[in-house]
């Protein structure tokens, strides 16, 4: 087995997409391992590979890591993504802890019946503009720098791209009144090893599709 980071999630943009972010943006190579039926799933199941029952599940470092947001921690503790001191950790997992809210809301708009998914995206907005956005505007003023938390990468960074542009997917000018968020994406979309992830043939995957979803059910439920 290679030293790769190994990825145990379906083949679709989901929780294990923070994840595949955040080792992009250190740069590190990783394989994935999709279930594609109800009996994958129950195979890690069965041999004990899922602490608690669910995926994402990570191999690495000789661990089978779970959870998202433990497995995002290790990740960016170990690839210098966290911080230099206790402080600036609690600022990244304050950012991040609010980012995952606003992630949920977005992951699961897709899933929504077609007639509710213009009062979902409108909902969406709504936090996203008025409770969200606007945070990390002032963030970003207020602190002065190119980055979230003291004058480097983060995995607050890169989570706050990831749903900004996540964001503009579903609605193009979802930036419109943040000047210094619209900055903040052209900045982090170019440092090298995200611009990678961004192009065509990454690992980064495009928005689900309705065809796929009835498959991605049948495997969780």
């Amino acid at each position: 087995m290679s030293g790769k980071p190994v990825l145990h999630y379906v083949s679709v943009r989901g929780r294990m997409e923070p994840v595949k972010w955040l080792l992009a943006a250190a740069g590190v190579e990783f394989e994935e391992r999709f279930l594609e039926t109800k009996e994958d799933l129950q195979k890690l199941r069965t041999d004990g590979s899922l602490l608690f029952q669910q995926v994402p599940m990570v191999e690495i470092d000789g661990m089978k890591l779970v959870q998202t947001r433990a497995i995002l921690n290790y990740i960016a503790g170990k690839y210098n993504l966290y911080g230099k001191d206790l402080k600036e950790r609690a600022l990244i997992d304050m950012y991040v802890e609010g980012l995952a809210d606003l992630f949920e809301l977005i992951m699961y708009h897709e899933f929504k019946p077609a007639n509710e998914k213009e009062k979902d995206l409108a909902n969406i907005m709504d936090k996203a503009t008025n409770r969200y956005l606007p945070v990390f505007e002032k963030v970003l003023k207020d602190h002065g720098h190119d980055f979230l938390v003291g004058n480097k990468l983060s995995k607050a960074d890169v989570s706050l791209l990831e749903n900004i542009l996540w964001l503009e997917e579903l609605k193009p000018d979802a930036l419109a009144k943040f000047p210094l968020l619209q900055s903040f994406k052209a900045r982090m979309s170019n440092i090298p090893n995200i611009k990678k992830f961004l192009q065509p043939g990454s690992a980064k995957k495009p928005l689900i599709q309705e065809k796929d979803i009835p498959n991605v059910i049948a495997i969780f439920h």
